[in-house]
């Protein structure tokens, strides 16, 4: 981390690179969290699991909304991930009733 910011001279310099290093770590956590819920519903909704994956989708979509919120993911970003993921969730129904 301080190896990034003394390579730097000016003091707005190395303040724009601290915040850069504090950002680039707040957006990974978030990407991170994402990936693991999306994951959950993926594998859920692979296995037939529409009770499982609705559980997950639930848990999945606000997780998002807040990655979209922070600016960590662009708004149609966000929309489409949540799309996608009903739009699976709802073919399991279709899957099971046939």
């Amino acid at each position: 981390m301080e190896k990034k910011v003394k390579s730097k001279r000016h003091k707005s310099a190395l303040k724009r690179a601290r915040q850069n290093i504090k950002k680039h770590e707040r957006n990974k956590f978030y990407k991170s969290l994402i990936k693991s819920t999306v994951k959950k519903v993926l594998t859920a909704a692979k296995e037939g699991k529409k009770d499982e994956a609705l559980q997950s989708l639930s848990k999945a979509i606000p997780q998002i909304d807040k990655a979209v919120s922070k600016g960590v993911i662009h708004r149609n970003t966000g929309s489409r991930k949540i799309s996608r993921l009903y739009r699976l969730v709802n073919s399991i129904e279709g899957q099971s009733a046939s």
